[in-house]
């Protein structure tokens, strides 16, 4: 049984990514069947739906961007990028497979199924994190929709997830692994401004990495105290103050490859071994954790061992560390994201585009480079 408030469309068109045996990638738009909502099921309308760098890993597969072709119609392109020879051995298991895109969105709920949870949704604005967001419309169980304060638009909450919630994920591993302050790179992105917010709230230090001067700027505009330049002469002098000044000892890495998350570990190894006068033939007891979360530098990570033996690297994503910390913790999350989606998490965006728009190679050849100020956002509604 299923009510709405508008009628459903038994079709929606979605944005699809498809591995070939061409050693291609091919992004296009398709309709598909918009099923009826089952028991604890909605059907939302997507309105708005950002395209993060969490996202850009099935859309492109690793693809050249920069060799993208568009073909077929305006409102039905289809583009399709080359796969280097290491990205079409890592997808290989994905060729013939059509797989929708897009981690979170938001929209209002048109349909429902019979569940008080689902008919409570209905005709509310919500956002939601069922995959597939990129599409007109997306069936998505309850327990995966966070409704909207009243006031606040699809728009507004359409980066409610992802973002706030690594940077809340990010401060709950600092505490947990017994650190006190923390260093990010790549710091300027819309979850880096969130990132400076929490702490700024929470009486957190931050050491912020960013790579250009109008970065730096723009940071210290919004209060951060400790913002370095990796690419001025004196980096390593100004980040080795900070870290000194903080006694930040983890640090997350949007950057991944060359050899920041090398420098960052000597950095604290410096400011560690200030602090703990005399010759320590092994470095400081001073555990040093760089967790690399994301790869805007697709060069190998290089580590130049000058930060003794008590350090760590190692991969980090949002998924397992929620899984990690439960159900309960998660919704104390969540419930702070929402009391501070117009202030706090707020997100920004240099682009609102079509479903076909964002098919264009020129619109790829920006948000696909995952640089600061490129965020697009997906309006499927268009």
């Amino acid at each position: 049984m299923t009510t709405g408030v508008t009628e459903v469309p038994g079709v929606s068109l979605q944005l699809l990514s498809r591995v070939t045996d061409r050693q291609t990638v091919e992004l296009y738009l398709e309709p598909v069947d918009v099923p009826a909502p089952q028991l604890n099921e909605v059907v939302v309308r997507v309105e708005a739906a950002p395209i993060n760098p969490s996202d850009l890993g099935l859309l492109m597969a690793g693809g050249d961007i920069t060799a993208a072709s568009r073909h077929g119609t305006a409102d039905r392109p289809v583009v399709t990028i080359p796969l280097p020879d290491p990205a079409a051995r890592a997808v290989a298991p994905r060729v013939g497979q059509a797989l929708p895109a897009g981690i979170e969105g938001a929209g209002t709920v048109v349909s429902v199924g019979a569940s008080p949870a689902a008919r409570a949704l209905l005709g509310k604005t919500v956002a939601a994190v069922g995959g597939g967001m990129y599409g007109q419309y997306r069936v998505v169980d309850t327990s995966l929709c966070l409704e909207l304060p009243e006031g606040t638009s699809a728009v507004e909450g359409a980066s409610s997830f992802v973002n706030p919630m690594t940077v809340l994920a990010m401060v709950e591993t600092m505490r947990m692994e017994g650190h006190r302050a923390l260093v990010h790179t790549a710091a300027a992105s819309n979850l880096g401004r969130m990132l400076v917010r929490v702490c700024q709230e929470e009486g957190i230090d931050l050491v912020n990495i960013v790579r250009r001067r109008e970065q730096e700027e723009a940071l210290v505009s919004l209060g951060a105290e400790h913002v370095c330049n990796s690419s001025a002469t004196d980096f390593m002098e100004r980040l080795i103050e900070a870290l000194r000044a903080t006694s930040a000892t983890i640090a997350f890495d949007a950057v991944g490859g060359g050899k920041l998350a090398s420098q960052i570990l000597t950095g604290m190894e410096a400011a560690a071994g200030s602090a703990e006068p005399g010759y320590h033939r092994y470095g400081t007891n001073v555990h040093k954790q760089v967790y690399i979360y994301g790869g805007l530098d697709r060069r190998p990570t290089e580590l130049t061992r000058s930060f003794g033996m008590a350090w760590g690297t190692a991969g980090w994503l949002l998924a397992p560390f929620l899984q990690r910390i439960g159900p309960e913790v998660a919704q104390r999350m969540r419930r702070r994201v929402v009391s501070g989606l117009k202030t706090t998490f707020a997100s920004s965006y240099t682009a609102e585009v079509s479903l076909a728009s964002a098919l264009d190679p020129d619109a790829i050849a920006v948000y696909g480079r995952q640089s600061t100020g490129s965020k697009y956002l997906i309006r499927p509604q268009l």
